[in-house]
């Protein structure tokens, strides 16, 4: 296999040129995201500059502290984003907590599980395996958990008349919210699932991608998107039930009736 061939500063300049181009016609259709776009490719320039620095030093070093420091702020940045993107948000901290716990079981089980008992490194925390592996899992799940949190109390509160009267008929909280939490596990999961049914043949996953480029063997490196595949689809699924469950949970009170105003924020964003 060919090595990698090094992209210089010039080479990223000529890319940069298309953004440029991008910007200018956004510009002139008058868009109104023209601001956006240029925060946006300035952000990810300086963002993936420092993380490859920081990754470098992390790489050298591989001090167990050091990886589960880094961790746990992907965690709670992950964590934070999943509560940013509801349109209805749960109180902070029982929003925050649900959200970490949710991203814990979806990413970070998942990773230690891969890492334990199907790469096996060692040691374990091997920070080139640990912490791609584990920001590729939160990237992914916490989109299916955003987009299940969402759904689930979007839809609730609209039909939160409906919730009484199934309640008031003798219904538990479980069966009269049922099919809400039913269509919200579906919304979280079509992601991953359309992901899966279009990778190889309508789309080539960034990962593989990647490992081509560097000089891995196609073979070794379907080999490994299989497995990222896999280990998304499972982590998405495990953590879009975990926070249907536990917002359920916090929905109703001890006498199953719905509690929405000692749950949500006082002031919703609208989109």
């Amino acid at each position: 296999m060919n090595t990698l061939i090094s992209l210089s500063a010039y080479d990223l300049m000529l890319a940069a040129l298309l953004v440029l181009a991008l910007v200018g016609l956004v510009a002139r259709m008058n868009l109104g995201i023209t601001q956006q776009l240029v925060i946006a490719a300035i952000r990810t320039t300086v963002q993936l500059l420092l993380v490859g620095l920081v990754l470098k030093q992390v790489f050298e070093s591989a001090q167990l502290s050091l990886i589960a420091l880094i961790m746990l702020v992907m965690l709670t940045v992950a964590a934070w984003e999943v509560l940013s993107r509801q349109k209805r948000k749960i109180k902070a901290f029982w929003g925050f907590a649900i959200s970490v716990i949710s991203l814990f079981v979806s990413s970070f089980l998942i990773t230690l599980i891969a890492l334990f008992f199907i790469i096996g490194t060692d040691p374990w925390y091997t920070p080139q395996y640990a912490i791609p592996l584990l920001g590729m899992l939160l990237g992914n799940t916490m989109n299916g958990i955003a987009l299940g949190m969402d759904r689930l109390i979007q839809t609730a509160w609209q039909q939160r008349a409906v919730i009484e009267q199934r309640l008031m008929l003798g219904q538990t909280a479980i069966e009269a919210i049922r099919e809400i939490r039913h269509e919200s596990m579906r919304a979280g999961m079509i992601p991953i699932i359309n992901a899966m049914a279009a990778a190889g043949i309508v789309s080539l996953p960034g990962m593989m991608t990647g490992q081509i480029l560097s000089g891995t063997e196609p073979v070794e490196a379907v080999k490994y998107q299989i497995l990222i595949m896999f280990l998304i689809t499972a982590g998405t699924g495990f953590g879009v039930i975990a926070v249907l469950h536990l917002i359920s949970k916090r929905l109703f009170d001890a006498r199953d009736r719905l509690r929405f105003d000692q749950l949500l924020a006082e002031k919703t964003p609208d989109y």
